[in-house]
């Protein structure tokens, strides 16, 4: 064998300690900074200028869909109200806020919440699933609306902001929640019926739903009409209604943003859906679509009435009364949490009963 020269060997010392010191400062950057919030299979991640508070010195505009109904009415007015509580605490990014109101007529709530008034689509078009009116929606506010400020959080009536939220888009990338049932790669050959082939792999589009989203305002108004064409276009489809079913216009939302080439940052702490969720901790958002059904023992008996509930579909027609029983002792944090939160509000609202 040929003599190998010394400085050959240095070489390969130098370059082993190198990548040995690379491979060390990811694994201690992972584990300090982004293990909680950002999801592995995010493609953004490991980007050195990835920030944890994303775009922190740009404020976001909320805004939410709403109808008339007296069922959306009580849960914007406690958004509202914790909306108001939050907005100016450190570490909020939080700009102006805007019911966009789908019921094409003005109501009782004008003078309490900032609201624009939009048309909803033309009757039957939505089949009676009354979400389909939300891209619409946004479609036409974006067009009629002056907004100031870069960004713009969806977000929905039965959200109640737990813990002041800064901007956590970065860019041109919008910050989701990624659903656990929002599953394209499962649905491809759906999927395929929106987004072809030639435009790339099913698992670019991501696994979220339009709200909770912080995305730039361009890049949304990008993104409306194709959502909304895309929804129109699936709910028409009688193979895609059946497999997507209540979630149909969160799968569009998707393939509309991936058809536009637009990835986003998943954020598991963006929200907390109790009763699955059990602590709020660090999370932003309580998002109560679910309905929280527990026994005395404080054991959870979903699918079946508890002994002790709250579930917002208990007052389609009117609102909840003020004071709610707080839940048995054993019940999660994050359940105690929202009944208490839901109390607060119900009890500092002006003419809540009325």
């Amino acid at each position: 064998m040929k003599r190998v020269s010394p400085l050959f060997l240095v070489l390969i010392v130098l370059g082993f300690f190198f990548a040995t010191y690379n491979l060390l400062t990811m694994i201690i950057h992972y584990k300090t900074s982004t293990s909680e919030n950002w999801d592995l299979s995010d493609p953004l991640m490991g980007m050195p200028e990835m920030k944890e508070g994303g775009d922190s010195n740009l404020k976001y505009h909320v805004a939410l869909t709403a109808t008339d109904a007296p069922y959306s009415q009580w849960q914007c007015r406690i958004m509202y109200y914790w909306y108001k509580k939050v907005k100016d605490m450190p570490g909020s990014d939080m700009g102006k806020f805007t019911r966009i109101l789908h019921s094409g007529r003005p109501d009782n709530l004008m003078e309490e919440i900032p609201t624009v008034v939009v048309d909803p689509l033309p009757e039957g078009l939505d089949r009676g699933y009354i979400v389909l009116n939300r891209p619409w929606a946004f479609v036409q506010w974006l067009e009629k609306a002056t907004i100031d400020e870069e960004y713009i959080l969806m977000a929905e009536p039965d959200h109640i902001f737990v813990n002041p939220l800064p901007n956590l888009g970065h860019g041109d990338h919008p910050a989701g929640f990624p659903f656990f049932y929002i599953k394209p790669a499962e649905h491809e050959l759906i999927i395929r019926k929106y987004y072809p082939e030639e435009k790339g792999p099913v698992t670019d589009i991501d696994p979220i739903g339009n709200s909770p989203v912080i995305i730039k305002k361009s890049i949304l108004e990008d993104i409306s009409p194709t959502w909304m064409n895309v929804s129109l276009r699936m709910k028409d489809d009688p193979a895609t209604d059946k497999a997507f079913g209540w979630v149909l216009e969160m799968y569009a939302y998707a393939v509309a943003s991936a058809l536009h080439g637009v990835r986003h940052i998943l954020r598991k702490d963006f929200m907390l859906q109790p009763p699955w969720d059990l602590e709020v901790g660090k999370k932003f958002i309580i998002h109560y679509t679910y309905g929280c059904d527990y026994n005395l023992k404080g054991e959870l008996t979903y699918g079946k009435i508890g002994e002790w509930r709250f579930d917002k579909r208990s007052y389609l027609s009117g609102p909840p009364p003020k004071n709610l029983s707080l839940p048995p002792p054993g019940v999660p944090e994050s359940v105690v949490r929202l009944v208490k939160m839901v109390n607060e509000a119900t009890a500092n609202i002006p003419n809540w009963d009325t």
